[in-house]
């Protein structure tokens, strides 16, 4: 009967030996791989912020009351190579003369069509611009008309009387554009899509 208590004990042992050992091996697997992981989590994040989707800050309150000072949206940096901008994208561009900053405007008419300003309304190629994203009437000095080029953009902010647009810097290339903003994903009682 001792034999076999021996024999078992020994049978315990020899199996809790392997245990230790299989988990030292998984352990010395797993930090090896570890910079692998992490070089390529750095990599993708890169890649992502880099080509497709980027996180911006509102710094001002040109584009009130859709975007607010401190609200933080995603772009998408991708989205023109397969489609061509539209009026009512809000779109996130490098602004002429200013190589270091990022500007967050909506884009009012697209080449080819004429803008105008007058009594503080837009009229884009002789008809009155709907936007039911600006709320109340608002002085504006009066703009244009004006024939937006080709390959161009027409853009201003929402919160008109204190947004430097095209109004002020005149009709933005294709090429300045960064990317389209999609969606406010901060601070989390204003997480919402962009329209």
């Amino acid at each position: 009967m001792e034999d076999r208590i021996a024999a078992k004990e020994e049978t315990e042992k020899n199996q809790s030996e392997k245990d230790n050992e299989k988990e030292k091996s998984e352990l010395i697997i797993f930090l090896k791989e570890l910079p692998i992981l992490v070089i390529t989590a750095v990599i993708l994040a890169f890649l992502i912020k880099t080509f497709i989707v980027q996180p911006f800050y509102i710094p001002s309150g040109s584009m009130e009351p859709t975007l607010y000072p401190g609200d933080r949206v995603l772009v998408n940096k991708f989205i023109y190579k397969f489609k061509q901008p539209s009026p009512g994208d809000i779109i996130v561009f490098v602004p002429p003369g200013d190589k270091d900053k990022d500007f967050i405007k909506r884009i009012i008419a697209i080449g080819g069509q004429e803008v105008e300003v007058k009594n503080g309304e837009v009229y884009v190629n002789g008809q009155t611009k709907d936007e039911p994203y600006i709320i109340g009437m608002y002085n504006s000095n009066d703009y244009g008309p004006e024939r937006v080029p080709l390959n161009n953009v027409f853009v201003m902010g929402d919160n008109r009387p204190n947004s430097q647009d095209s109004r002020v810097f005149g009709p933005l290339q294709k090429s300045a554009i960064v990317g389209k903003a999609f969606m406010i994903y901060w601070p989390p009682q204003r997480i919402r899509l962009l329209r």
